[in-house]
């Protein structure tokens, strides 16, 4: 009798796998059905990872998006499930434990059945509270391996981590190869060592197609005691996304599993429909590159959930050190060249770090360190020089214990700027905020939502909620989506960089963009061009009134290290550097967010603040002038 496997559709990573954005909820729900309708899928996952943020990001309440995507799901039988970052929550920080608690009961609530919970370094009590919260909330606790492939990575030391994870309470076990850099034949001895030791659980394998193993890998996943395979499809498959159905399914077959058959029409459906979402304006947010397997990632083993986000950082750091280059009468760099230098130079700060699992969001500090020490490579200026805050509370052990051992020219800078490692829980480093939320709430005469949903996702996203509450996040996302369009469809797109457009350009500042069926009329900014703010509304200058003009003959400046969102504190709490404040040469004196990352602005100079030029807030240049100190 044929051994009976399952799969499961990751549509919501689908699309994170291949660029920035997901449909929106009216285009979720055209496609639910059809899903359903293929009937080939035991599950499928709807929810999760970055999906809120970018619901947010562009304007929608991701809370109705939830709760209307997966009613159908339920409705047929067919199991929801959504990806969650232990510690993390469903963000790139850590979340206070009553705000993480909340999540659980919420998601469930809106119909998520399944929580697929992992912890970029693979750190048990990281995830025990994830276990506990998500059974105590009624939802399955699936604990994911997140896979990696290192001297320290081997196939006992993930044998082992589920029968940790099992102990202290995760139901299923998830092999999560998010760079799908897993080889075939290790993933097989996982699965089976794990099947040997408990074989009753559900494992489930998860694996991105991007150097080309998953396809033999899934195989061998299966041959060896998988009960799912995760599967994407086209037009979203392959490339950094997963293996595609068609081919999966037929292989299995081949190999003597038994699984339910394809209706092919809804699949064509299904796969014309999501080819349209793509279409309609997502394309722009979605790098054609990523389209592509790339068997240059088995070596830096970076992982197809951050590609398109890195393909994005490539662009705008090219843009950024070719003005630099060509200042300073150097030659040019191309995209491929930075790409090649950024690989290799992730295989010599991996190692360096502690050798964390390039998963989210410990991929994203390393690809920021190995990117900003090329970057000043390419300058002239040594290696370490620009570490990011997050990458620093990673290095001294806020977000647990590093698999392997830190370089000594780590532990040096550590010394020199008096860091401190953290050997405790890092769940005790960030008090509850319920409360707090709950309060600023009532204070905004806010709706908590149903099932307090609306307070968890204030607490959860709070910048990001709060723009979007303001509308702001819609007209700063259409803004930025009538741009990339426009220089989409310009004839000289591709000889002419969007950065380097001067004042005078040609281009539009105003333009009428129809989104399913609503018109808005907003203004377009672009870089190094003065405007009004794209978060105002039309014919209405975002500038503050003409201040008196300082005196900055004899002052000195501290310059932004690099180009992103210029922030005064790192935390709504503090207080921020202001004008007679007295400053010495070391002290950090602001904060630039680039990358998904925070970096602190340290002042080269000693004196007194007599003027900060960037306002909170505000987008900066890399060597903009920021603060003036005399």
């Amino acid at each position: 009798m044929p051994k009976s496997i399952e799969l499961a559709l990751v549509y919501r990573d689908m699309w994170q796998s291949s660029g920035k954005y997901v449909p929106r909820v009216d285009q979720l729900l055209k496609v639910a059905q059809p899903i359903i309708d293929m009937g080939c899928f035991s599950r499928v996952e709807t929810n999760g990872g970055g999906f809120e943020q970018i619901n947010l990001l562009y304007g929608e309440n991701p809370n109705t998006s939830v709760r209307k995507w997966t009613q159908p799901f339920n409705d047929a039988g067919i199991q929801t499930q959504m990806l969650e970052r232990g510690l993390n929550g469903i963000r790139m920080s850590p979340v206070p434990k009553d705000v993480r608690q909340l999540m659980f009961k919420v998601k469930k609530k809106q119909g998520t059945d399944i929580s697929r919970s992992f912890d970029g370094l693979n750190n048990p009590q990281n995830l025990a509270l994830s276990f506990q919260y998500a059974k105590e909330a009624g939802m399955i606790a699936q604990g994911a391996l997140s896979l990696t492939y290192s001297p320290v990575h081997t196939v006992e030391y993930y044998i082992n981590l589920a029968d940790q994870y099992i102990e202290i309470g995760a139901q299923e076990i998830c092999i999560k190869d998010m760079a799908g850099i897993g080889r075939p034949a290790s993933v097989g001895r996982i699965v089976k060592g794990i099947r040997e030791r408990h074989p009753d659980i559900i494992i489930q394998y998860h694996g991105h197609s991007t150097p080309g193993f998953s396809l033999t890998s899934s195989l061998e996943a299966a041959r060896n005691g998988a009960n799912i395979i995760d599967v994407g499809m086209e037009p979203l498959s392959w490339g950094t996304g997963h293996a595609d159905l068609l081919a999966v399914h037929e292989m299995l077959k081949d190999d003597g599993f038994s699984l339910p058959d394809i209706n092919l029409k809804k699949y064509m459906e299904v796969r014309s429909l999501t080819q349209s979402f793509v279409d309609e304006w997502l394309g722009v947010y979605i790098n054609p590159r990523n389209r592509f397997m790339n068997s240059l990632l088995i070596g830096p083993g970076l992982p197809g959930g951050m590609m398109g986000s890195l393909m994005a950082d490539l662009e705008k750091n090219l843009s950024s050190v070719n003005k630099w280059l060509t200042k300073n009468d150097k030659p040019n760099v191309t995209q491929d060249d930075l790409l090649i230098l950024l690989f290799d130079e992730v295989k010599h700060v991996w190692p360096r770090l502690g050798y964390p699992p390039l998963v989210t969001p410990f991929s994203q500090y390393v690809k920021n360190v190995s990117l900003m020490n090329v970057l000043q490579g390419l300058k002239g200026k040594p290696r370490w020089s620009l570490i990011d805050e997050n990458t620093w509370g990673m290095i001294m052990g806020k977000s647990g214990k590093l698999p392997g051992k830190l370089d000594d020219v780590i532990l040096e800078m550590a010394k020199k700027d008096n860091r401190e490692f953290f050997e405790g829980n890092p769940q005790s480093l960030y008090a509850d905020e319920l409360e707090m939320y709950r309060k600023k709430m009532a204070e905004k005469s806010w709706d908590l939502g149903e099932d307090d949903e609306e307070l968890m996702e204030y607490a959860m996203h709070p910048q990001q909620y709060e723009n979007f509450k303001s509308g702001k996040a819609k007209q700063d996302f259409l803004a930025d989506l009538a741009k990339r369009q426009e220089a989409k469809n310009a004839p000289s797109a591709a000889a002419v960089p969007v950065p380097a457009i001067a004042a005078n350009h040609s281009m539009p500042t105003e333009m009428n963009v129809v989104v399913d069926g609503e018109k808005y009329s907003i203004q377009i900014e672009y870089p190094g061009a003065s405007s009004a703010s794209a978060g105002s509304t039309a014919g209405e200058s975002s500038a503050p009134a003409p201040a008196a003009k300082k005196d900055l003959a004899d002052a000195s400046f501290v310059l932004a290290p690099l180009e992103g969102k210029f922030y005064l504190t790192k935390e709504a709490t503090e207080k921020g550097l202001k004008v007679g404040d007295k400053v010495k040469k070391g002290d950090t004196v602001a904060y630039i967010e680039s990358m998904k990352v925070i970096n602190a602005v340290v002042s080269d100079i000693s004196g007194t603040v007599v003027d900060i030029l960037i306002k909170h807030g505000d987008e900066v240049e890399e060597d903009d002038q920021i603060i003036a100190i005399k």
